[in-house]
């Protein structure tokens, strides 16, 4: 059963790994305003049709205009789709409207969430949602200038409940933070039912537990929250349980609004900036764009590419993790400016920063991406930008865990980066690896892994030439959970990590769930 869901989850990421997280969201933040639409001409919502239609076109104009502006002046590629994502989730949290003062009120929020980009801003990153920044600045206003509007969350309706969560479930799977809204979900629906019990008792009125379960769940904002905001990877600490703290608070402020004078409370948007206030405590040193020049470039085999930079301020990360990349472009297609690199030196290394990554060839190759022909023209001495590190690819904090570590191709970088670490801090740890490669002369980072010291174990379809000793040639054996039980008898003593394409996770996994952990880096291709 574990083997089989891992199997779907690993096809459904590879298929969503073929567009951008930006372009991803906001076509389904598209879509939802496009159920929407069709669902007011029934009335069944509270906005008219032609409210939706003039307030996204005025949070549109307003958002694009206020970015272009200020990616002028700072000298910034504008990104459109940045902007459309806030006008978006602004048209869901506001109250659309077609009178003037109110649109004026929608007006100012779209500036100022806009602006909040480069104005709250740490080295290049925001540290707020925009959207929510626009929205709380709003509902402030309106304390003294109540017709400009304020926040009203209208998105959380019965209606909408199925549209959000499919949709937002695309999301979540795409940018891989389905258990972390999951904790906040759960948080924030607890304590609102807990919340909803104390003012029932207080008034000594009878409560349905279950009715209100499904009432706070369904009629609530939490679903679009957790889905299109909290989620927002820019914003969220680099660790898996520094995401799963901040989720937790963000549930329980939203779940339990603390009262903010007569006329406002903490609400969604404001426990929101809370938590992204916890975020940016949890990543101050990560909070910039690094700056980085290239240095070199490197064929390691015929199709595996190295790229050497050197990073001119600082750069905090743990072996194992990876690093966005971007490459400023015309004409970017549907997966954007951005990539995902795994990180092949150690943190000792810096400033020299390296990646790696496979470029394939032949009459089978699939057609160059923008980002890939853009980044193949950048030359040494070229500027570029890491725009953020993330992961928990990493190595467990006892030296004394035995590891199994299995890759297929690419897919072996996290580990040079860890095992060059583990060289260079004198660390000794029972290490075997297990590498996959479509041929001999595939086998990248030879030198690295040699002076590792581990055992290797190789899958090729030709034998290795001079393989040290301490290497071994998987002759004759299928690599499949059988094979990879032969070759490693003692997996039920390892922690499994393995790194590579998501069938090869999926056809191994009968044998990796026998492992103490596993931990799996997927990836759906450069």
């Amino acid at each position: 059963m574990i083997g089989s869901l891992t199997s779907v989850w690993n096809r459904v990421f590879a298929v969503l790994g073929r567009v951008s997280m930006y372009r991803l969201a906001y076509l389904c933040l598209a879509a939802l305003a496009v159920i929407a639409l069709v669902v007011s001409f029934t009335g069944a919502l509270a906005p008219t049709p032609l409210e939706l239609v003039v307030t996204l076109v005025v949070l549109a104009a307003v958002c694009a205009g206020t970015d272009a502006a200020a990616q002028a002046v700072l000298t910034l590629p504008w990104r459109i789709e940045s902007s459309l994502i806030t006008a978006h989730i602004l048209l869901f949290i506001l109250r659309p409207t077609i009178d003037l003062v109110g649109l004026a009120g929608i007006a100012l929020a779209g500036v100022v969430a806009s602006l909040s980009k480069y104005v709250l801003a740490w080295r290049g990153r925001h540290i707020f949602n925009p959207a929510a920044v626009g929205a709380a600045v709003l509902t402030i206003v309106s304390v003294w200038v109540p017709a400009l509007g304020a926040s009203s969350w209208w998105v959380g309706t019965p209606v909408l409940a199925a549209p959000v969560v499919v949709l937002g479930l695309l999301v979540l799977l795409r940018t891989e933070k389905v258990r972390v809204v999951g904790v906040f979900l759960v948080i924030a629906v607890a304590v609102g039912v807990a919340r909803t019990s104390a003012q029932y008792q207080a008034a000594g009125l009878e409560l349905d537990p279950w009715a209100v379960f499904w009432q706070i769940l369904w009629s609530s904002p939490f679903l679009f929250l957790g889905a299109f905001m909290l989620s927002e990877p820019l914003t969220m600490p680099p660790r898996r349980w520094q995401q799963f703290t901040v989720a937790a608070v963000v549930g329980v402020l939203a779940g339990w609004p603390i009262p903010l004078g007569e006329a406002m409370s903490l609400g969604q948007e404001r426990a929101l900036l809370i938590g992204n206030l916890v975020a940016f405590a949890f990543a101050f040193s990560l909070r910039s764009a690094v700056r980085l020049t290239l240095e070199s470039r490197d064929d390691l085999t015929p199709t595996v590419r190295q790229l050497t930079f050197r990073t001119h301020n600082r750069l905090a990360f743990t072996p194992g993790q990876y690093l966005e990349l971007e490459v400023p472009h015309r004409h970017a297609d549907a997966r954007g400016t951005r990539r995902e690199f795994s990180i092949a030196s150690a943190p000792e290394d810096l400033p020299e920063l390296r990646v790696a990554f496979r470029e394939a060839q032949g009459a089978g190759a699939k057609p160059q991406s923008s980002y890939k022909k853009a980044l193949a023209e950048v030359q040494p001495g070229g500027a570029l930008a890491v725009t953020g590190v993330w992961g928990d690819f990493v190595l467990p904090k006892r030296s004394t865990s035995p590891i199994l570590m299995v890759a297929a191709g690419i897919g072996v970088t996290p580990f040079i980066s860890q095992l060059r670490h583990e060289q260079l801090t004198g660390e000794d740890r029972d290490i075997v690896l297990v590498y996959v490669a479509s041929e001999a002369s595939e086998l990248a980072f030879r030198p690295e892994l040699e002076a590792a010291g581990i055992p290797v174990v190789v899958f090729t379809r030709d034998e290795p030439k001079d393989l040290p000793r301490n290497w071994m040639w998987a002759r004759g054996v299928r690599l499949d959970a059988e094979g990879l039980l032969r070759v490693v008898p003692d997996i039920a003593a390892r922690h499994a990590y393995i790194s590579g394409p998501s069938g090869l996770i999926a056809e191994l996994a009968p044998a990796l769930e026998r492992a103490r952990s596993i931990t799996t880096d997927a990836f759906s291709g450069y």
